[in-house]
């Protein structure tokens, strides 16, 4: 009897045995995996005031480092640039008085020669000054007869007086010399020989002191602005040739000199404008027309690094360099455009031979926001 309940209970037994292992097996496994999971990089704070994310090569299956570089530059700098007026060629037709205007003889576009008359004003100021003008010319002529007395001077001092009030209203020589009795019309005449560009002027419309009724410019030399990166700056100088081409005319080159550097860097883009003088044969060059620059300059240098490096993130590029075995530091870069494919060209913010990671950048870039508690 002993002999079989004995029996019994170690059948029982070994059944019991395969359960509480079976039980015991899935426990192991998930606390296995569970150390096997890659945590979260850790984020330290380096005592420059930098952060450093120590990652080990396992955390990002596929990364792969790049090494920032410098590439030759071409002896031809190209930039993109705008073609506009000369604006010491542009002249505007003021009034200078409150008045109304009668006639108006050009239109917008139209090409006119100096002297030519534009548009006339009506106006009692005019009339005025022509009465003092003349009242003074009357004055002059009497005090050089012989009975009058020494009054030549003052006379001649106020019929000078009386002219100029007239040029200051905007009458020409010929003008001035015409003038035989008062009058309240007066031709205002084209300042330049141009083409009108922009027409304000409407016939029965009154106008007050310092109203622009034209504006004329000449587009025999044209201006084309265009912009450099500041690395560039020293590869530049006034008085050195350049060409220019347009869209709207592939085949013609323009021919001119840099005229003049911005002395001022914008702070967002980290370039800087160069002013263009241009001539421009047979008018072809229009304001506010696109032109690719092209300036025959010295070799030099610039840094690139591959564009699978950079990751743009909310408001501009980051690149992640080495540091030590385990570390990366994110750092914003300025880049510029690169005639290298799959290159970009950097204007600030990496140096020559740091260590970027290239390949799983982007992965890299969401373990650094989430090391900083941010959504990816």
């Amino acid at each position: 009897m002993n002999h079989r309940l004995s029996a019994v209970v170690l059948t029982v037994a070994a059944l019991a045995l395969p359960a509480v292992a079976g039980c015991d097996a899935p426990s192991q496994s998930r606390a296995a995996a569970v150390e096997d999971k890659p945590s979260i990089p850790q984020l330290v704070h380096q005592p420059g005031g930098g952060e450093l994310l120590e990652l080990r090569p396992a955390q990002v299956p596929g990364m792969t480092i790049a090494e920032v570089r410098e590439a030759p530059l071409p002896g031809v700098l190209e930039a993109n640039g705008q073609v506009s007026f000369d604006d010491r060629r542009i002249a505007s037709i003021i009034s200078r008085v409150n008045g109304r205007i009668e006639d108006v003889r050009v239109s917008q576009w139209d090409n006119v020669r100096r002297g030519e008359p534009i548009v006339m004003l009506y106006s009692p100021d005019f009339m005025t000054a022509e009465a003092e003008y003349l009242q003074a010319q009357s004055t002059t002529r009497i005090s050089r007869t012989p009975d009058v007395g020494d009054q030549g001077e003052l006379a001649q001092s106020m019929l000078s007086a009386a002219r100029r009030k007239l040029e200051l209203l905007g009458l020409e020589d010929a003008d001035v010399r015409a003038i035989k009795t008062p009058g309240t019309s007066v031709w205002m005449r084209a300042p330049i020989s141009g083409t009108v560009v922009e027409k304000k002027a409407l016939r029965g419309a009154q106008v007050a002191p310092g109203d622009v009724l034209f504006s004329l410019a000449t587009l025999d030399n044209v201006w084309i602005m265009a912009s450099i990166y500041e690395d560039d700056l020293a590869r530049v100088r006034v008085g050195q040739e350049m060409e220019a081409v347009t869209t709207s005319f592939p085949d013609r080159v323009f021919k001119g000199t840099i005229s003049r550097i911005s002395p001022q860097v914008d702070a967002a883009t980290h370039t800087l404008s160069i002013r263009c003088a241009v001539p421009n044969p047979g008018l072809m060059l229009k304001p506010e027309m696109l032109a690719r620059v092209r300036i025959v300059t010295q070799p030099g240098a610039a840094l690139v690094v591959p564009q699978e490096s950079l990751v743009f993130d909310t408001d501009g590029y980051y690149a992640f360099v080495i540091e030590g075995e385990q570390g990366v530091t994110r750092r914003r870069v300025t880049i510029g455009s690169w005639n290298e494919h799959g290159y970009a060209r950097v204007i600030e913010g990496l140096k020559a031979g740091e260590r970027v990671v290239r390949g799983e950048s982007i992965q890299v870039n969401a373990l650094w926001r989430e090391a900083h508690g941010e959504s990816s």
